[in-house]
């Protein structure tokens, strides 16, 4: 349950960061690019901040 949350969660921030970077500001293309990093980085460390998020806010695995 929890591993797709953050699918949902990654896939949303991203279409809303293409959205605001392209109609507000390219700024907003930065939050997309960190988000990028982020799960490059959880697929090498098997860590993930939003998971531990989720788990403290008493999100079933």
């Amino acid at each position: 349950m929890r591993e797709r949350m953050i699918r949902a969660i990654a896939g949303i921030f991203i279409l809303v960061s293409l959205i605001l970077g392209y109609f507000v500001s390219p700024y907003w293309f930065l939050f997309t690019a960190f988000v990028g990093v982020n799960l490059l980085q959880s697929s090498m460390t098997k860590w993930c901040l939003m998971d531990d998020i989720l788990k403290k806010l008493g999100v079933e695995k």
